[in-house]
């Protein structure tokens, strides 16, 4: 099955400026970070609330993937070996499957630790033969088995032995990468450090500080894209515009409304971000399938952000779901949602977003997707997916 990641990919770098691809991906890798509360909570028609099992965190990871529209699922190496290795569940899914490869201590997000306050330190749990293979030590023609593609993390916070550290980590992983043939995109975090850089130089730094680490790398070592806060239109239009060849991704932080999502989405693609990979603002939604289908429309030029948001209140009203929030509390924008640990704050996006009343009310809670046969979106080109999401969202809401 070819992969939609990979077309994409070869789409941009063909066209830096004309290429429409966008590329979404789901971090369903929160286990890595969070223990037990990384699944997401069942909300009971009583109140109650309880964590998800990890087998239904798996399942709707299943569910995504059957559902076709998400370009790359990131998930743990233990959840990886499940699906990828041993139920075979992409190799008929123009999804690529991604793992985790590093997990530094600023994503050590337990309940009751103080470890995400602290300088973030390199580590490695997973070995990329056990991604690859599932065993360690793999024969080379095991290696095309599992997994090929990877998320390293960095953090740097503008201390000279901490950044270092950092940087040969990352340097011994590139190698080991490229002698085994494994793909990497490079997540950078800004500081976790209070007062590492000057807050009206954050954007500055970080843009300098990739262009900096990836200056020594060639080809063969460099990611095939990045993962970086999104620290507003000026930042991503400057490091774009220096390298169009280097793809740009935003991450999603902590989960906020449902318009901070799609905003962040538009915002970041209209300044030339090229991918977004949202963990909890997907886990966390109410109904995950029409959430992903939503901003799919949105990176699409189907709908723009706050029509999303109206239409998602009423998809979940035909569903029968209740929302969260209320459709005037989820037209605002919180904002505060770029570190790993959900503090910071998003410098980039419009103030307060007016809302208009739409009446959205249900009381069930059922996974119920509004997506019905989907096309084969890895062989569509965008301008066919932009008529098929049209024609649907019209079907849909009405003309």
């Amino acid at each position: 099955m070819h992969k939609s990641l990979d077309r994409k990919l070869a789409a941009i770098h063909a066209d830096p400026s004309g290429c429409r691809d966008f590329i979404i991906a789901d971090a369903k890798d929160a286990d890595m970070g969070f223990g037990v509360p990384s699944t997401g909570v069942v909300r009971a028609d009583d109140g109650t609330e309880r964590f998800k099992s990890l087998a239904e965190y798996r399942e709707q990871i299943r569910e995504i993937v059957r559902q076709g529209i998400v370009d790359i699922m990131l998930m743990s190496g233990s959840t990886s070996e499940q699906l990828t290795l041993q139920e075979r569940l992409f190799d008929k899914s123009p999804i690529t499957p991604a793992v985790r490869a590093n997990d530094a201590t600023d994503i050590h997000v337990m309940r009751g630790s103080n470890i995400p306050s602290e300088a973030a330190q390199p580590f490695r749990t997973l070995t990329l033969d056990h991604a690859q293979c599932g065993h360690i030590d793999c024969e080379s023609v095991e290696r095309t088995v599992g997994v090929d593609l990877g998320l390293y993390s960095v953090t740097f916070n503008n201390d000279r032995q901490l950044d270092l550290h950092t940087l040969e980590t990352y340097k011994s992983f590139r190698e080991e990468a490229e002698r085994k043939g494994f793909r990497h995109f490079l997540e950078v975090f800004n500081p976790n450090l209070p007062d590492a850089v000057a807050p009206e130089q954050m954007p500055q730094f970080i843009n300098d500080v990739i262009a900096r680490t990836l200056a020594g790398v060639p080809n063969a070592g460099r990611p095939v894209f990045l993962k970086i806060v999104y620290n507003g239109p000026a930042a991503m239009e400057e490091l774009v515009a220096y390298d169009p060849h280097l793809v740009v991704g935003v991450l999603g932080g902590s989960s906020g409304t449902t318009l901070d999502a799609f905003m962040l989405l538009s915002e970041a693609q209209k300044y030339g971000a090229r991918a977004a990979l949202f963990g909890r603002k997907i886990n966390h939604s109410e109904n995950q399938l029409a959430f992903i289908e939503f901003l799919r429309l949105i990176a699409d030029g189907v709908i723009e952000p706050i029509e999303a948001v109206r239409a998602y209140h009423a998809v979940l009203a035909k569903l029968n779901i209740r929302p969260l929030r209320s459709l005037d509390e989820d037209l605002t924008l919180q904002t505060s949602v770029m570190s790993y640990a959900g503090n910071g704050t998003m410098v980039s996006l419009p103030g307060r977003a007016k809302p208009q009343a739409v009446s959205a009310a249900s009381n069930s809670h059922s996974p119920v997707s509004i997506t019905e046969a989907s096309p084969d979106f890895a062989s569509m080109t965008s301008d066919e997916r932009l008529a098929y999401h049209r024609a649907r969202l019209d079907h849909t809401f009405g003309e």
